[in-house]
């Protein structure tokens, strides 16, 4: 069974949903061998969890105080991940949108900027005027507007990075 479908159009396979999802789960286990070796090095013990979510591949690493791993406002965690990127590039040759979490820090921050996004809906809503919030990363601007879309509103991202914020719109 082939996993390759050719595209009558553009005359150029295209890889079938199936194997799409095993290539993410490849990504997953790339990085979970890569991150198994790093916490051995570090002398850190930590279980990791993979899954498949949002079309990416997602591992976690929890355990007794893995802080030092997440460090100050998840900087650590945000180069652990662009090394784990990498690792996983050097191994399969395609850039990966690999997220990954450790002792549930981006899981927590996801609820508190959905809770964000929502409120500040609702007061955007209330008042009928724009709200602009703080400079947030690209990830953390994603949620923001995926909650502020989701209570019927629509946002935008403004400033020039690393000051890049949301301003949350009232509906039209």
């Amino acid at each position: 069974m082939s996993t390759e479908i050719e595209t009558p159009e553009a005359g150029t396979p295209e890889v079938s949903a199936g194997s799409h999802v095993e290539a993410l789960e490849r990504e997953g286990d790339i990085a979970a061998d890569y991150l198994e070796e790093l916490l051995d090095i570090a002398d850190l013990d930590g279980d990791l969890d993979m899954d498949v979510e949002a079309d990416r591949a997602s591992v976690s690493i929890v355990g007794a105080d893995l802080s030092q791993l997440v460090g100050h406002d998840g900087k650590v965690l945000e180069a652990l991940q662009e090394l784990t990127r990498l690792a996983v590039y050097r191994e399969t040759g395609e850039r990966s949108r690999l997220m990954l979490d450790i002792s549930g820090f981006r899981a927590d921050k996801r609820a508190r900027l959905t809770k964000l996004g929502t409120e500040t809906a609702a007061q955007v809503s209330d008042t009928g005027e724009a709200v602009s919030l703080e400079a947030m990363s690209p990830f953390e601007r994603k949620i923001v507007h995926d909650a502020v879309a989701a209570a019927g509103l629509r946002s935008e991202s403004e400033g020039v990075e690393p000051r890049r914020y949301v301003v949350v719109l009232p509906a039209d």
